[in-house]
């Protein structure tokens, strides 16, 4: 560590139409196996021939394995240097394409609305939405919509 102190973002960084880019991120053949291997075994994600046959046309991600690399793109972006509380939960996750081995993950988790905790003013919930895409070819993979609880800098009065 150089000894400088890292500015945290607080819930007062969050504000409507701030954009965080996610990624680049890469789709590893031997990770989309072992994850399904150890949370989602159903063929289509473990056996190649299996997936060329079902609807997904191919090889592919888990849907959760994508989740879960978003996640890492969102940590490695802005989560980890905030004063991120959790998330009371998603209220939308889509997946829109098939996420294979291969790909590059890139994309923007974009602050929606921002408002004080009723209950706890120190606190304020934002609303954001990712969209993760495929970075040679643009095409929208996965898009989530949810809420993440942050330290303020200050806390106001709930009322």
């Amino acid at each position: 560590m150089d000894g400088e102190a890292v500015k945290l973002r607080h819930y007062e960084d969050f504000t409507p139409g701030t954009i965080f880019a996610l990624g680049p991120y890469p789709v590893e053949r031997e990770a989309v196996l072992a994850f399904a291997e150890a949370f989602d075994p159903q063929p289509f994600h473990l056996d190649e021939e299996v997936a060329a046959r079902s609807l997904l046309g191919g090889l592919s991600a888990s849907g959760w394995h994508s989740a879960a690399m978003m996640m890492r793109m969102m940590c490695d972006s802005f989560l980890l240097n905030s004063t991120s509380q959790g998330s009371p939960g998603i209220s939308e996750l889509k997946w829109i394409r098939p996420v294979r081995p291969g790909y590059i993950l890139v994309g923007e988790a974009e602050v929606l609305e921002a408002r004080r905790s009723s209950t706890r003013p120190d606190l304020g919930i934002c609303r954001m939405r990712n969209t993760l895409r495929e970075q040679s070819t643009g095409e929208t993979l996965l898009t989530c919509d949810y809420a993440v609880m942050l330290k303020a800098a200050r806390a106001e009065s709930a009322g």
